[in-house]
């Protein structure tokens, strides 16, 4: 759509008549604002085009309208339609919220299903992350389980 477009407005821009009277510089003023109005819905349907959401392994990439976005899926509390939102909403740790454009309410059980699947995918990440964390801990010396206690509860602790 976006290379329709220019080549729709770069050809009424080179055809378009010409009247008596209008002084060569406006006709050609008027041609190249024809071809910058194609330029400009080409890139706004281009950029319109590109809009996902990508999930990596160290997070999700959210690519929207006129920004990007990198999260890692630690920064992820939680995705949802909040009140009349017209798009999914990512909630992260810091408070802050991302629209995610690739799930749209319009899209009614799609989007449904989409953000349940965002969801799920974000809720096994956490838990990947979570169990990478425990092993590191390892077991406490003599079978015990380590505490914050322990440090406490010794002489010499702190």
């Amino acid at each position: 759509m976006a290379v329709l477009s220019i080549i729709v407005f770069v050809l009424v821009a080179i055809f378009a008549p010409t009247y008596e009277g209008v002084a060569p510089i406006v006709t050609v003023l008027n041609r190249v604002a024809l071809v910058g109005v194609g330029a400009a819905m080409a890139a706004f349907l281009w950029r319109y085009a590109v809009i996902r959401a990508v999930p990596t392994p160290q997070g999700l990439t959210v690519v929207n309208l006129f920004r990007t976005y990198e999260v890692e899926w630690a920064q992820i509390l939680g995705v949802g339609f909040a009140g009349g939102s017209a798009w999914a909403i990512l909630e992260l740790t810091d408070t802050e919220e991302i629209a995610v454009m690739a799930i749209q309410r319009a899209d009614g059980d799609r989007a449904h299903r989409e953000a349940s699947r965002l969801a799920a995918l974000i809720q096994h990440h956490q838990n990947r992350v979570q169990e990478q964390q425990r092993p590191a801990e390892g077991p406490a010396p003599e079978g015990r389980q380590a505490t914050d206690q322990d440090d406490r509860d010794t002489p010499g602790g702190s």
